[in-house]
């Protein structure tokens, strides 16, 4: 579990993102969207990111729209501030969305 002691400072929050390309710091959080080739790409892209959250126990915000899934990280034990949790887990969601031949596109917009 995450405390606000560890909420990430503006610098660190900064060199998480140099290595985290396909996300952005929007909404409070750690923000993507992939493009999958299909419907069922997407939903298998969800699946593996639920695996993800079951394995870690954090668990992204998730949106899905035909071949689209929007996720976003946040540690609601620290306030719904990003931790170091968040960016392990968008590391790993990365992974899992490059197996499913999704392309991110980290500069959509969600629309929640």
């Amino acid at each position: 579990m995450a405390g606000k002691k560890d909420v990430l400072t503006r610098e660190r929050l900064d060199a998480v993102l140099a290595g985290l390309p396909d996300w952005r710091y929007r909404l409070g959080g750690l923000v993507t969207m992939y493009k999958t080739p299909t419907a069922a790409a997407a939903l298998e892209l969800i699946a593996a990111v639920g695996r993800l959250a079951e394995a870690q126990n954090h668990h992204p915000d998730l949106e899905w729209r035909y071949n689209r899934v929007f996720i976003r990280y946040t540690s609601h034990d620290a306030g719904g501030e990003v931790t170091e949790r968040d960016a392990a887990a968008a590391a790993a969601a990365s992974e899992a969305a490059g197996q499913a031949g999704a392309t991110a596109q980290p500069e959509a917009q969600w629309n929640t």
